[in-house]
């Protein structure tokens, strides 16, 4: 392997060995301790503009197929790991994972000091940062990385939407006959999905929940949406700063009380902005599949999966209003809200899993419930 160099804003400098694409990467840097899972997190369109560091020591033995992936291509900058293994064993991999970053231009650094690297993010915050093979000249990457854009005030989930509007069918199914699952719920419900960076196994459990689902690019408007004659809308998660996102939360806005609606991860930043609230930048962000929320409702803890370096500040809403029914029990953030007069609820939080755990997969049950409720009061 070629060295390879990660430089940090900072000045901070890490020596490795290069993999996937022969080509320099900047981003913001921010690590993820999923301890599988490692091609739903390189297709998660929410890692647009980042650089990401996996925690778990070795990544790549079971390499790579394409029933995994959560978008058509990668969206992140760059990979750090502390060991890569050229040797993938699994009876469903179609590729290695270099390979697969090679395929769409995405370099890869291994032999970094991860733990060190993570304390350094931990304690001081996420930094800008490049990856390089071809440019070993730290003083240079260094200015580099100092010239990154801020992820704060960037708009990326207008860059990752689909520009047109399309149909999605696909349910969840098993990955063997060994996975028994309950035949998929008929599609009662026209759905409007947003998408600011849609997962695809989002899609999946959408449509295995009962949803006819139709996906609409970012910037569409709340009269078309309701053209479309629905009977809930969805607002996907994606990457990002929402508070430059001020058309997308006048459309939501335009839309609560008219259709019930449900949102993930940025979809609830955006509806926390539609009904008057601020979000903020998180030190270092919530990234894994271990996070412990409380469901305030039933006084449950759910073990969650979590990408997302901003937060809704909830004493910036209106507690008249809204109900805060999820917080984080790490750091105690806002996890989940609900209006207490108008159909709609969202969570900060991955309930589709892919990957992590699958504690919270009942509020896609939730979502068809409530557009059943809707629909029978009308």
């Amino acid at each position: 392997m070629n060295t390879a160099l990660l430089a940090l804003e900072d000045g901070t400098v890490f020596e490795g060995n290069a993999f996937g694409a022969p080509v320099d990467k900047a981003g913001e840097v921010v690590f993820n301790t999923s301890l599988t899972g490692y091609q739903e997190i390189f297709t998660d369109p929410s890692y647009a503009g980042q650089i990401v560091v996996l925690t778990n020591p070795q990544i790549g033995n079971y390499g790579t197929n394409l029933a995994d992936n959560e978008a058509v291509h990668p969206y992140f900058e760059g990979l750090v790991v502390r060991e890569y293994s050229p040797v993938a064993s699994n009876w469903r991999s179609d590729s290695d994972a270099s390979d697969f970053l090679s395929k769409y231009g995405i370099p890869g650094v291994t032999g970094i000091d991860t733990r060190a690297l993570v304390r350094k993010l931990r304690m001081g915050g996420v930094l800008r940062g490049v990856i390089s093979s071809t440019t070993l000249d730290p003083k240079a990457l260094i200015e580099r990385a100092k010239a990154v854009p801020s992820m704060a005030g960037l708009d990326l989930a207008t860059k990752v939407s689909t520009q047109t509007a399309y149909t999605w069918t696909e349910a969840v199914t098993g990955v063997s006959q060994s996975e028994i699952l309950a035949p998929a719920a008929p599609a009662t419900f026209k759905v409007v999905a947003y998408d600011f960076g849609i997962k695809h196994n989002i899609l999946r459990r959408l449509a295995y929940a009962g949803c006819d689902l139709t996906i609409v690019p970012a910037g569409t408007s709340a009269e078309d949406v309701l053209a479309l004659k629905p009977d809930g809308v969805f607002l996907s998660n994606g990457p990002g700063d929402p508070e430059p996102l001020d058309y997308q939360a006048a459309q939501v806005r335009k839309l609560i009380g008219k259709t019930p609606i449900f949102g993930i991860c940025l979809g609830h930043q955006v509806l926390g902005l539609a009904l008057g609230g601020r979000t903020f930048k998180l030190k270092f962000g919530h990234r894994g599949g271990n996070h412990p929320v409380l469901n305030k409702r039933t006084n449950k803890v759910e073990i969650t999966a979590q990408n997302h370096g901003f937060c809704v500040d909830p004493d910036s809403l209106n507690h008249n209003e809204i109900e805060l029914t999820h917080i984080n029990l790490n750091d105690n953030t806002l996890e989940g809200f609900r209006h207490k007069s108008h159909p709609l609820f969202c969570v900060q939080y991955h309930p589709e899993a892919a990957p992590g755990p699958h504690d919270s997969q009942y509020l896609f049950d939730d979502f068809t419930r409530l557009m059943g409720e809707w629909k029978g009061a009308k």
